[in-house]
């Protein structure tokens, strides 16, 4: 029976010593039962964390008249959440390291749920953004973690369409809880609205954490700051990695900023859509549990190098769109966009984890900083342009960062092969 091998950890300067391990049998393959209950544990960790997250974007323009503040300002709601995950994403990935995967999984679910429930009571704009904050520590738990979960126990021939499931569930976590809250925040309240998927997170905290089979090839890493810094030290050296970073960044930053400031531009005139209307178009999020692992198995097919631009011109070609008058045209311009961008943060994250080796927890905590750094900060600085030139000045800046994406896209077309074997639980290398 054929076996495969992966690399001790030592002590700093001890020699790498190849160490055989569980047959390939014992890791996940696609259509086994594990399969099954592994992605419906990530899909409902998705679908939870994500509508957790962005369940407030569509209620932005109600914090402006509920609260009395300016659209940059609302925004905070989710930049300050963003903005706290990014960060706090390089301390969860260590813990993970020490305490195991899906305890620290788990428990960032339910807290967040608690947390979420919490901010329907807030009275005032500063106990709202100071929960919020919180949020973003507790929801750090979960993405960088999933991510390495599925890198460490997933066949290679499988990870790709099981990433790609985990970001479907993602989509339709976000879709959902925009979906939820902007519709009741219409006919009802918008803190009911909140307060329902504060709940519905507490039962996908409970499914997940009866389906997700425990880990089986997890090493535990006691911390310590030397060996901390030494592997994100390897991560940053990577000739590829960092631009993979930075590649997030500027998907995720164009993608928040079109969704934060759509619902301000049509609510007012000449479509003067309802609040209810505004939020059921978030239901093109559905388009993402589509491209994300559609686009994920083409890339495993021909390479990723070869897909990823296509996502990136595809968030151009979309913002480009939403210029225009008619609403069927702006229609079609998000839904272009978010494809892209489900498709394209589908190839990245698996590349990461792909080009990570032993680093994974690492590097998995560094892309998705950088990845929720666009969220927070082309989030915010989004507001800025739309108080300067509307709707134009968004499309200006998402424009910008879409063509940032192509470039950054053109560079890895160009990144060398990986050589040699595939580790333990990563991808084999693509043209």
């Amino acid at each position: 029976m054929q076996t495969r091998t992966m690399t001790s950890k030592l002590e700093p300067g001890a020699a790498v010593v190849p160490s055989p391990v569980a047959a390939p049998t014992t890791y996940i393959h696609r259509g086994t039962p594990a399969f099954t209950r592994t992605n419906l544990a990530l899909f409902a960790a998705g679908f939870a964390t994500f509508g957790l997250l962005y369940c407030v974007q569509p209620l932005m323009p109600e914090f402006s008249a509920d609260y009395g503040v300016s659209a940059a300002t609302s925004a905070l709601s989710l930049s300050v959440t963003t903005g706290v995950l990014a960060f706090a994403l390089l301390v969860a990935g260590a813990l993970s390291d020490a305490w195991g995967r899906k305890p620290v999984m788990t428990v960032s679910i339910l807290l967040s749920s608690v947390l979420v429930l919490l901010t329907t009571l807030a009275p005032t704009w500063p106990l709202l953004l100071a929960l919020r904050t919180l949020l973003g520590v507790t929801l750090s738990g979960l993405p960088a973690v999933a991510m390495t979960y599925l890198s460490e126990e997933m066949d290679v021939e499988s990870i790709g369409l099981g990433m790609g499931l985990y970001i479907s569930g993602s989509a339709v976590g976000g879709m959902g809880g925009r979906l939820v809250t902007g519709v009741l925040a219409d006919f009802v309240d918008w803190r009911v609205g909140v307060g329902v998927v504060g709940v519905i997170g507490l039962l996908a905290g409970w499914v997940f954490a009866r389906s997700l089979p425990p880990s089986r090839h997890f090493v535990r890493q006691p911390p310590g700051l030397r060996a901390l810094r030494r592997r994100f030290s390897g991560v940053l050296h990577d000739p590829g990695l960092p631009w993979m970073f930075f590649e997030g960044f500027l998907l995720l930053g164009a993608f928040v900023t079109v969704y934060n400031y759509l619902g301000y531009r049509l609510l007012a005139p000449p479509y003067d859509l309802s609040q209810a209307t505004v939020g059921l178009i978030f239901g093109i999020y559905l388009v993402g549990t589509f491209s994300s692992p559609w686009m994920g198995h083409l890339a495993g097919k021909l390479g990723r190098r070869k897909v990823l631009w296509t996502a990136a011109a595809m968030i151009l070609a979309g913002v480009l769109l939403t210029l225009a008058r008619p609403l069927w045209l702006i229609m079609l311009g998000i839904v272009v966009l978010t494809f892209g961008f489900f498709g394209g943060h589908s190839i990245v994250s698996s590349w990461v984890g792909r080009r990570a080796g032993a680093a994974k927890a690492q590097a998995s905590a560094l892309y998705l900083c950088c990845y929720y750094v666009g969220s927070s900060v082309a989030g915010w600085a989004g507001g800025l342009f739309y108080a300067w030139h509307g709707w134009n000045g968004v499309g200006a800046f998402v424009g910008v960062l879409a063509l940032l994406a192509l470039l950054v896209a053109w560079r890895l077309y160009r990144l060398p092969p990986l050589a040699g074997p595939p580790s333990p639980g990563t991808e084999p290398a693509l043209p």
